[in-house]
């Protein structure tokens, strides 16, 4: 699988994990020049708090793109630090 925006692979895995319909990508997956962290959070019922990204690629910039749960809830262990898209990042095979 890999995640694009703005014509550029943001992530690469053979390993992702789909919850939810998402795609989540293996940590090691990023290609870790284009992203930033964000002071942006939300929480999940069930998954726990997530935490962002801001993608950056050719001076253009997609805010809060991405996500990830650093510490999950126990039910969702299996995605720790995990990372999925959104905001117009195109997920292919």
């Amino acid at each position: 699988m890999k995640a694009i925006w703005n014509g550029r692979i943001v992530a690469e895995s053979d390993d992702t994990l789909i919850v939810e319909g998402n795609h989540y990508f293996p940590p090691d997956s990023l290609n870790r020049e284009y992203f930033r962290s964000s002071s942006t959070t939300s929480i999940c019922s069930w998954k726990g708090t997530a935490s962002y990204y801001t993608i950056s690629v050719d001076g253009r910039e997609n805010r809060d793109a991405a996500w990830y749960y650093p510490s999950p809830s126990a039910a969702a262990e299996e995605i720790r630090n995990h990372v999925a898209f959104w905001h117009g990042v195109e997920i292919i095979e």
